[in-house]
């Protein structure tokens, strides 16, 4: 069986933890900044984690993740 391809694109945007969870960047912090306030543009600065729905199929797309 051939070796599994990584998904590039999900690999630019996802990292592991060290317990084995998804950690990924927060949207909506590109462009249109001017009518966020500045707590909401602060609290986008940090990391989140993939919601559990969703990291079934991230870890499909990272499978040497």
């Amino acid at each position: 069986m051939p070796k599994m391809k990584t998904h590039r694109g999900a690999a630019k945007r996802i990292k592991a933890t060290a317990t084995g969870k998804l950690k990924r960047s927060s949207a909506f912090k590109r462009h249109i900044l001017a009518k966020k306030s500045a707590n909401r543009k602060r609290g986008l600065r940090h990391s989140t984690l993939v919601s559990a729905a969703d990291s079934k199929q991230t870890k499909r797309l990272l499978p040497y993740l």
